[in-house]
């Protein structure tokens, strides 16, 4: 009985664990707007991309989309988890050199997020979305379509 017991416990502990892992596990992203007065890096440009060989529309309009919604990106997660191995601090990071234009989530996201932008909605309610991974219903093949 004991046994049986100590079992049922180590098993609850686990489930309990594991969904609080699952909770926490949201990479990097400010909850605000940046100050203001405060200036982000700078998006790449298209001519920057080029030069470095990123031509693909979704490319290009993704990192179109950082840099005319700057302050909603600044307060976006990005769940490729950049921010473990590269230090990201939130999804406008990804457009602040090549790693978006590398990135299907990156470029999902930040398309998702502009959409949502254009449409009304909070930051608070795109990174809701984000989370629930609405972003995955982007068309990366005519992301002309955002814009």
């Amino acid at each position: 009985m004991k046994s049986t017991i100590g079992i049922f416990i180590v098993i609850f502990a686990t489930a309990m664990t594991q969904a609080q892992l699952a909770q926490n596990d949201v990479p990097a992203f400010n909850d605000k707007a940046p100050a203001k007065g405060e200036v982000l890096p700078a998006v790449l440009t298209e001519k920057q991309l080029s030069e470095q060989g990123y031509t693909a529309p979704a490319q290009v309009e993704a990192y179109r989309a950082a840099a005319k919604a700057p302050g909603v990106m600044h307060q976006m997660p990005c769940y490729c988890h950049c921010d473990r191995g590269h230090g990201h601090k939130s999804l406008h990071s990804c457009f602040e050199g090549t790693h978006g234009a590398n990135c299907g989530i990156c470029i999902a996201e930040a398309l998702y997020s502009y959409q949502m932008s254009k449409k009304g909605w909070t930051a608070k309610m795109i990174r809701d979305g984000i989370m629930r991974q609405d972003y995955r219903t982007m068309d990366l093949q005519h992301p002309e379509h955002v814009m």
